[in-house]
């Protein structure tokens, strides 16, 4: 199965708060951040941000009926108290549980419905190949993001650029586009950067992550790059359920060639997916 549409029947299946990323994940055979990314692109929504707006719902229309015992949704909706219950579901209806019970209605109230699970990525991936990656040290300008909002990391690599070859230890032209650190909010960081043997001398305001050796999955994205959503669509939508294989919960990456142009979204564009085992 779609590990979106697994994740989904999960959700509804299960909203009294027991599951989390991770265990949702894992019952969906793939990586944390595989998930994250995949529900996102399906969906519009960050995993647990729709689990606990389904939740929230869910106990919006007891409310709306009568519920007497609050604390009691606030434990079946997965909170421990029902401060935060009610911190939640403020911010999620603009009303308290209290004010909401005493009006007896839903008007003006936009609960989650079910999502019904979309027709995944039809893109026709070319054949991947398998490499062996060695232990490698990668340095450039990092920001965190949302897999539902990510529009800045166009300006992040356009903040980059201007320090290709002055940064110490830069080894080649190749650039990356690191991804790793998963939440449970849907966000990550993202690091736009280059290979390098030191980070000593870094320039401020400049991070890095080590990647361990590990085995990768590599696909070459084809077409223009604002696109490239569709590629990681159909690899972890289509490609990872059907091949029998699951991502590792570690960093990815896409990597651009040494003429890839950032401004053009000319050049040549792979994505390398971490392989468990």
């Amino acid at each position: 199965m779609d590990p979106v549409g697994k994740a989904l029947w999960l959700i509804e299946s299960d909203l009294d708060g027991r599951l989390d990323l991770q265990t949702i994940a894992d019952a969906c055979g793939v990586s944390r951040f595989g998930l994250a990314r995949a529900f996102v692109l399906a969906t519009g929504w960050p995993v647990m941000r729709y689990a606990r707006a389904r939740r929230l719902s869910r106990a919006a229309l007891s409310l709306a009926a009568g519920a007497q015992d609050i604390l009691g949704l606030a434990l079946e909706a997965g909170y421990g108290s029902h401060e935060a219950f009610t911190r939640a579901f403020r911010e999620q209806f603009g009303i308290t549980p209290e004010a909401l019970r005493a009006r007896g209605h839903l008007d003006g109230i936009e609960l989650r419905e079910a999502l019904r699970m979309q027709p995944t990525s039809t893109l026709q991936l070319p054949e991947p190949r398998f490499e062996e990656g060695e232990e490698f040290l990668v340095a450039g300008l990092g920001e965190r993001f949302t897999f539902d909002k990510s529009q800045g990391i166009t300006a992040l690599w356009q903040r980059f650029v201007p320090y290709l070859g002055r940064i110490p230890g830069q080894q080649g032209w190749e650039t990356f586009g690191l991804c790793h650190s998963p939440d449970e909010e849907g966000g990550f960081e993202y690091i736009a950067g280059v290979r390098v043997n030191r980070v000593d001398e870094l320039p401020p305001g400049f991070t890095h992550q080590r990647l361990a050796a590990r085995r990768y999955v590599v696909f070459e994205h084809r077409g223009h790059i604002s696109s490239i959503h569709e590629t990681f669509a159909a690899i972890f939508q289509r490609w990872l359920p059907s091949s029998g294989l699951q991502a590792a919960d570690a960093p990815e990456f896409e990597r651009y060639s040494a003429d890839f142009n950032p401004m053009t979204g000319a050049g040549r564009v792979e994505v390398w997916v971490p392989l468990q085992g």
